[in-house]
């Protein structure tokens, strides 16, 4: 709709941009760079944000920067994840049927990861995402997991996202030794004021649009509602575009958003 009253050849402020027509900024490569170390390495490690402040994004442009002929991408993004459908879910991806039980189908996960190594040269990297929802059960059953050739190495290469929220549960006592297993901490960030500028203006290259839409007061308005969290600055430059369209606006300023923040938003 508004793709055309603005001369647009793409669509912006969407989930389904390519992974490298994303914005980087150094930060964000900081943090891919150290995933892409714990894939190489087969290392333990924990990514926390805010809500909306990128973690998916950042595992969308890790898994399509990882070499297929070096590495096995699994995800798992599972508010009420077992042990058993932890297991089922990873030897599904890997192509196989799992084993019933438990312990059997860890087992099994164990010699396929142990065969995919040694036959194919190829190592698996799991990431599990919404890791502030995982009960204990779970999060004890991944330390087990890493119990593996008496504790010289781990199997995988595995990453828990989740909310900031997983980082303080992993702080508590009862988590002592999981926490001390992890190899590597990285935390997103949200945008500063110089960053929400650039992200904005990132999305408008890739739709294809030449020229600014949204002038520097209403960049700053953008960001002073958001406080330079991704998702909010997409649903919010969304609607901006949807009003600005309607509006027949070829210049969106604060007053705009003023108004659309009050209209949709309050």
């Amino acid at each position: 709709m508004f793709e055309s009253f603005y001369e647009m050849t793409a669509t912006p402020f969407t989930r389904g941009i390519p992974s490298h027509e994303l914005y980087m900024p150094p930060e964000l490569d900081e943090v891919e760079n150290r995933l892409k170390y714990v894939a190489e390495r087969q290392l333990f490690a924990v990514l926390t944000g805010d809500c909306g402040t990128g973690k998916t994004t950042i595992l969308r442009r890790f898994a399509d920067d990882l070499d297929p002929n070096r590495y096995k991408f699994l995800y798992i993004s599972d508010s009420k994840l077992t042990p058993r459908n932890f297991y089922r879910i990873l030897l599904c991806q890997m192509g196989f049927t799992p084993k019933y039980n438990r312990g059997d189908a860890k087992r099994q996960l164990h010699e396929e990861i142990e065969i995919m190594k040694a036959v194919h040269g190829i190592q698996p990297v799991c990431v599990c995402d919404e890791c502030h929802l995982m009960n204990r059960e779970m999060l004890e059953e991944i330390r087990f997991l890493l119990n593996t050739h008496l504790d010289s190495k781990s199997p995988m290469g595995l990453i828990l996202a989740g909310q900031t929220e997983l980082w303080k549960k992993l702080q508590l006592q009862a988590y002592t030794a999981i926490r001390q297993r992890i190899d590597v901490q990285s935390v997103l960030n949200h945008y500063d004021r110089s960053q929400t500028g650039a992200y904005i203006r990132r999305q408008l290259d890739y739709a294809g649009c030449g020229r600014d839409i949204f002038t520097d007061a209403a960049i700053d308005a953008v960001y002073q509602y958001t406080s330079g969290t991704a998702r909010m600055i997409d649903k919010v430059c969304t609607s901006l575009l949807l009003y600005g369209s309607q509006s027949r606006l070829r210049l969106i300023d604060d007053h705009a958003v003023k108004l659309v923040l009050e209209c949709e938003f309050s």
